[in-house]
């Protein structure tokens, strides 16, 4: 009997700690690596991490791990290599050269995640851009194979025209790209003005923080929501009522540390959802043991976008991961994080972030959804009445 189930890859991941990263934070890029690496489909085997001033210009490790990387890679039969930055053209020939299997850095694999989960032409349009203009510098590693080739006479010139060719249909592909992704943006810009005046909110937050979880809570509708990286890139608009109060709640992409350049650029229409909203809600994950973090990421991902003096409700998500340990008076072991309760939470830090407001909750286990819906019920009705002043004695 033929076995036709699908072989899933294998990958070896590897980081460098450079200056200003500790051991903790190298392990926490390659966690998340590793999730990315799952969410693409593919199994991670073994993490490789070595300490550098910064990465080595040639090979982006050093010689001799490279040496046990390349060991590991033949005794394991490994199906590729995966690398927590970018890596310029030139290192990746050099580590293909030594590693003689797939090479992927941090973009690339991304990249691929993105190509898999857009579903709209809008979605479709955005990922392939960013993939060609990831591609272009990338070209000369296409041409490879001429290099093997003995004596270089009559080579050198062939292979510059061929790439050359590419580059030119490259480049002609993503102007056209650009002058679609300007066409959709037109038409979606058209939709968004006839919703008229409604008040828009704005989910956002850390990919895999509970957003679409939420939005299906509020919205009584049925997004994606799974624990994989990027589940939603298409942004997805429904309306809400809350008491008396109707409005547009957005769920957007989620955000990522190391974000490619030209996905951040070919997105950026997909994230006027957030620029034009009048009310942000910031998702967070407090059990990632990061999630400090992943706030600081969202937030810098606000400013370059513009949408920096957005009000914002900071809602701490999955709460329900907490499990509160009542001491007595001679129990002097410390209170864990993972064992506060909710009047614990509402005392530290996380109470008084720079937002509007804060709340903890559990969009699982609808932990503290009522004092959720009525603080968005109070912030979005403020902004409806200075909207509609004319409205404001119907409450």
């Amino acid at each position: 009997m033929i076995n036709t189930k699908k072989q899933i890859e294998t990958a070896v991941l590897i980081g460098v700690i450079t200056r200003g990263q500790n051991t903790e934070q190298a392990k926490e890029y390659l966690d998340e690596l590793e999730f990315l690496t799952h969410t693409a489909g593919a199994k991670t085997l073994h993490k490789f991490v070595q300490k550098l001033d910064r990465p080595d210009s040639k090979t982006f490790i050093g010689s001799g791990k490279m040496q046990d990387v390349k060991a590991y890679v033949i005794d394991k039969d490994v199906d590729m290599v995966i690398f927590d930055d970018d890596l310029t053209p030139s290192q990746l020939r050099n580590i293909e050269k030594i590693l003689d299997c797939k090479i992927l850095d941090r973009s690339n694999l991304i990249l691929d995640i993105f190509a898999s989960r857009a579903q709209t032409a809008h979605a479709k349009t955005q990922v392939e851009l960013a993939q060609y203009q990831y591609m272009l510098p990338r070209l000369t590693r296409m041409w490879t194979h001429l290099q093997k080739q003995k004596g270089g006479i009559g080579m050198k010139g062939p292979g510059e025209t061929e790439i050359e060719t590419d580059r030119r249909i490259i480049r002609d592909k993503i102007a056209l790209l650009k002058e679609k992704l300007k066409s959709i943006d037109k038409q979606m810009r058209s939709q968004r003005g006839n919703r008229g005046k409604m008040v828009r909110v704005a989910l956002v937050g850390y990919t895999n923080a509970g957003k679409s979880t939420i939005m299906n809570m509020l919205s009584k509708t049925n997004v994606l929501a799974e624990n994989k990286l990027f589940a939603t890139l298409d942004t997805t608009v429904r309306k809400v009522v809350i008491k008396n109060i109707p409005f547009l709640m957005a769920d957007t992409v989620g955000f990522i540390r190391k974000l490619p350049h030209s996905l951040v650029e070919s997105f950026k229409s997909t994230l006027d959802e957030v620029r034009e909203a009048d009310l942000l809600i910031h998702i967070v994950d407090v059990t990632h043991p990061h999630f400090e973090d992943h706030i600081d990421v969202v937030n810098q991902t606000l400013n370059e976008i513009g949408a920096a003096d957005i009000p914002v409700i900071m809602v701490f998500n999955k709460i329900d991961a907490f499990k509160y340990i009542a001491k007595d008076e001679f129990d002097l072991t410390p209170i864990e994080r993972e064992n506060y309760s909710l009047d614990d939470l509402k005392k530290t830090w996380m109470a008084n972030v720079e937002a509007n407001q804060t709340l903890f909750i559990s969009a699982t286990n609808k932990t503290n959804i009522s004092e959720f819906r009525d603080l968005l019920y109070d912030e979005v009705k403020k902004i409806h009445d200075i909207r509609y002043p004319y409205n404001a004695y119907l409450y």
